[in-house]
């Protein structure tokens, strides 16, 4: 994320015009990081790396315990410079540039969505999500999809990105928004983390592959494997048993809940 920062007493970097040179942060929050606001008297959690105070009093607090996240401090033509690395926005993208830039390359589809130079902040989550409802296998290369399937894909990653954002993300271990509540996302999960479960769509077993040095998940009938891609074993444990999906006095599979 960039945050824009901007200050009414500094008098550093001030070009010609008198106006204060643009400055930012960009911040990676990683696995594990979290960025939030706090009351400035409470007390620095643990792991608690970057704290900014906030024109209100309050202070932005950057945690991470495991360190893989990142901030840096942009000004001036440093902006651009580090803009240049990524990709389309995928909530701003046209239809036509987004089936080029998956088309035009022979790398699995997952792995072009995490790619942050082809499209900017879709994580492991949301990717398998979009594709499980675009049934397209995580595996399959972008250079094999169809354009109505791309045009498919960029609709279905835009409605859950939106949605995702307006639930507060998904939190499965630790996560918490910038007002330090978990997410509610995780209920409207429909692949990801269900390995061994029933899908939701059709009822056959949900299963587990590595895409891009991530965990995937995908439904073997609805999201049919590309030759040679064959998936993890199962785990030895009571979620790992053969589950039907419930279904309706009519016959048809019910959507659930996860719970």
């Amino acid at each position: 994320m960039m945050l824009r920062l901007s200050s009414l007493e500094s008098t550093a970097a001030v070009p010609g015009d008198g106006e204060a040179a643009p400055a930012s942060l960009l911040v990676h929050l990683g696995m594990t990081g979290n960025l939030a606001s706090r009351a400035a008297h409470e007390p620095h959690e643990k792991h608690t790396h970057v704290w900014m105070l906030l024109d209100d009093g309050r202070e932005l607090r950057y945690t991470d315990p495991r360190r893989f996240g990142r901030v840096a401090y942009l000004a001036g033509d440093a902006i651009p410079a580090e803009l240049q690395r990524f990709g389309a926005d995928p909530l701003l993208v046209s239809a036509k540039d987004f089936a080029t830039s998956i088309r035009s390359r022979s790398s699995r589809i997952k792995a072009l969505l995490l790619d942050q130079s082809v499209l900017r902040g879709v994580g492991n989550i949301y990717a398998d999500e979009s594709l499980w409802r675009a049934k397209i296998h995580p595996a399959k290369a972008g250079a094999g999809l169809r354009v109505a399937q791309t045009t498919a894909l960029r609709r279905l990653l835009q409605e859950i990105l939106r949605k995702a954002i307006a639930m507060r993300g998904s939190t499965i271990a630790d996560f918490l928004d910038g007002n330090g509540e978990p997410g509610e996302y995780q209920k409207r999960h429909r692949v990801y983390g269900r390995e061994g479960r029933s899908c939701y769509r059709c009822g056959a077993m949900i299963r587990r592959t590595i895409v891009a040095g991530r965990s995937s998940y995908y439904c073997p009938k609805c999201q049919p494997a590309p030759r040679g891609c064959a998936p993890l074993p199962l785990p030895k444990s009571p979620r790992a048993r053969k589950a039907v999906a419930p279904k309706t006095k009519s016959g048809r599979w019910k959507m659930t809940r996860n719970r």
